[in-house]
């Protein structure tokens, strides 16, 4: 005699034994004993989930995408200090360095100016953000340079950036609208100064830094990424959330754009040693059910290819799940 025991699942799933002449065929589908969350390593927005419910994952599969807040290069100029590294508490490094980093502008000087010693003509006294102006050293008329108009203030006072030319500390020069420093072009006169490196700062903790003291850097370009909270131990794990299980999907916890707190659950998973298939066995076919009974699988979710593999019965429910006509129970497939 010869007993098989099939169950479909999905598409078409075969269980088969070999142990009695006669065939039981059962519909199944594949559960999980247990879950495991896959948790947020730290606080901060979901930007991506890379898994949907049913896909399988493994062991350090990057399942998800943190969301991290990235700070820019103000200016161009050379990276001029490093004051915090990957997994600092922002907030404590600039509490004590001013910032995470400087940066050292490649303009070194600027120009603080006024419209007092300006030519006598109207449009001499207004001065425009952005426009382009010409330097001249008041004492021989040597030292010569270029610089955009950065802020304006009250009563004819405005900031210059020096684009172009050398200049000593705290010289004197005459500004100009016209590059041959024509007199009637003269629109003020200003006092050379040293430009301070600018303060980069940030909020949360340090991720990752992606430039190294002494760098180059242009204006806009990525110096470091911050995260919300506090890092455990001071350790940067990275801005993906790593599965630490292998098994399927069991729900997708948290969708990108959502605001989670560190180890809120991100999605859940059954391990693979929790996996089982569940039937449902009719009264009449218990008697032919054991515990520990072998069976052979064949999971045909592929129509062109099929899988196969072996397990046997954990358990059997003899508590009826049924509301009308025959008796239904539970059974339970360990693969």
């Amino acid at each position: 005699m010869k007993r098989i025991i099939c169950a479909y699942l999905v598409l078409a799933v075969l269980f088969a034994a070999p142990l009695a002449s006669a065939q039981l065929l059962f519909d199944g589908k594949v559960t999980g004993e247990k879950t495991v969350g896959v948790l947020a390593p730290f606080g901060g927005i979901i930007e991506d989930v890379y898994v949907n419910a049913g896909d399988r994952v493994n062991l350090s599969d990057a399942v998800a995408t943190m969301k991290t807040t990235r700070v820019y290069a103000p200016v161009d100029g050379t990276v001029s200090g490093i004051f915090a590294v990957e997994g600092d508490l922002v907030e404590t490094v600039t509490e004590r360095y001013g910032a995470i980093m400087y940066v050292a502008p490649v303009r070194k000087y600027s120009v603080s100016a006024s419209t007092e010693k300006a030519y006598n003509l109207s449009e001499n006294k207004f001065i425009n953000i952005g426009e382009s102006v010409y330097l001249r050293c008041t004492t021989d008329g040597r030292h010569r340079g270029t610089g955009i108009v950065v802020g304006t203030g009250e009563n004819g006072a405005y900031t210059i950036e020096v684009t172009g030319g050398e200049f000593s500390m705290e010289e004197v020069v005459g500004v100009f609208r016209n590059p041959n420093y024509a007199a009637t072009s003269r629109i003020g006169r200003g006092k050379v100064s040293a430009v301070s490196a600018v303060a980069v700062k940030g909020t949360g903790s340090v991720l990752r830094i992606h430039v190294e003291n002494g760098d180059k850097v242009e204006r806009g370009e990525l110096l470091f990424e911050c995260v919300e909270g506090a890092l455990d131990g001071m350790y940067a794990p990275g801005r993906d959330v790593i599965s630490d299980v292998s098994g399927i999907v069991s729900t997708i916890d948290a969708q990108p754009g959502t605001a989670v707190e560190k180890d809120a659950k991100i999605l859940t998973v059954y391990p693979d040693s929790s996996l089982r298939v569940e039937i449902d066995v009719m009264e009449s076919d218990l008697g032919f059910l054991d515990v520990g009974t072998p069976v052979a699988m064949v999971f045909g979710w592929d129509p062109e290819q099929e899988v196969r593999t072996s397990g046997e019965i954990t358990n059997i429910s003899y508590i009826s799940s049924a509301e009308s006509g025959e008796p239904m129970y539970k059974a339970f497939i360990s693969f």
